[in-house]
């Protein structure tokens, strides 16, 4: 069963392995039952998680029962053990809503749970990050992640996420980022798309960022702060979450 699984997951080009695995993920996440990793999303644990990536796969990364990666189940922990995201009374801004989160956060009685996106079928309001319907200094917290990477224009994304962010709030806003890198680089002459996937990660990210991301950030005049939240946590949660070691979150306050 192992190798047919290993099988399937080498031969299903990505985007459709996922689709498909909104409707087979109870199957599969019966068969990887086990004791080595815990989804702390959900609480199930399994034998192993499944593949994921562009190009290159990275093993051991996607949970067979919520679909998270790494960045999800940390921003989870992060929230649930950090904040008052799950008790406090808060109007919440959530940009492309991730499946993993999706549900779970709409039926949380103490948020006034908003979505937006462009085209997500799970957006409440279809808007354009650059141009958003929302009022100045509307909202307790945002979740805007992995979503800039995508925007020509960042700098007026980040505006606009400024704009309606309450003072005293937090938004949390997570991005693909190469740390090696001191600057973000961008190319719009690179126009192939396989060659802009192995350069920007994904043929429709344009830019990759580097550690000036968050100074930029600070440039709009968002407070960062850059939390390592893996630095908190022991060896043996890191392993048995399928975390990345290292992993930064944007945390911005206004």
């Amino acid at each position: 069963m192992k190798q047919l699984f290993k099988l399937i997951l080498n031969t299903i080009p990505r985007p459709l392995l996922i689709r498909l695995s909104y409707v087979a993920r109870p199957v599969i996440a019966f068969f990887l039952k086990g004791n080595t990793f815990t989804d702390p999303i959900d609480g199930k644990h399994f034998r192993t998680f499944l593949p994921y990536g562009y190009g290159t796969q990275r093993n051991n990364v996607l949970s067979p029962s919520t679909l998270s990666l790494e960045r999800h189940r940390l921003l989870w922990l992060y929230l649930k053990n950090e904040t008052d995201f799950f008790s406090a009374s808060k109007k919440v801004l959530h940009f492309a809503p991730e499946q993993a989160f999706y549900k779970r956060f709409r039926n949380m009685s103490n948020l006034d749970y908003v979505t937006t996106d462009l085209e997500s079928p799970l957006a409440d309001v279809k808007a354009d990050i650059c141009d958003l319907p929302f009022k100045d200094n509307e909202f307790d917290i945002i979740l805007c992640n992995h979503v800039l990477e995508h925007i020509p224009d960042d700098t007026k994304a980040m505006q606009e996420l400024y704009r309606i962010l309450k003072p005293g709030g937090f938004g949390i806003f997570q991005i693909p980022q190469d740390l090696s890198r001191e600057t973000t680089f961008e190319d719009d002459s690179i126009t192939d798309p396989k060659e802009r996937a192995k350069i920007f990660g994904q043929y429709d990210h344009v830019r990759v960022y580097g550690r000036d991301y968050f100074d930029k950030l600070r440039s709009i005049g968002f407070q960062v702060e850059e939390v390592d939240y893996t630095n908190t946590l022991s060896e043996s949660d890191i392993t048995t979450y399928c975390l990345a070691k290292g992993e930064i979150i944007p945390l911005v306050k206004k």
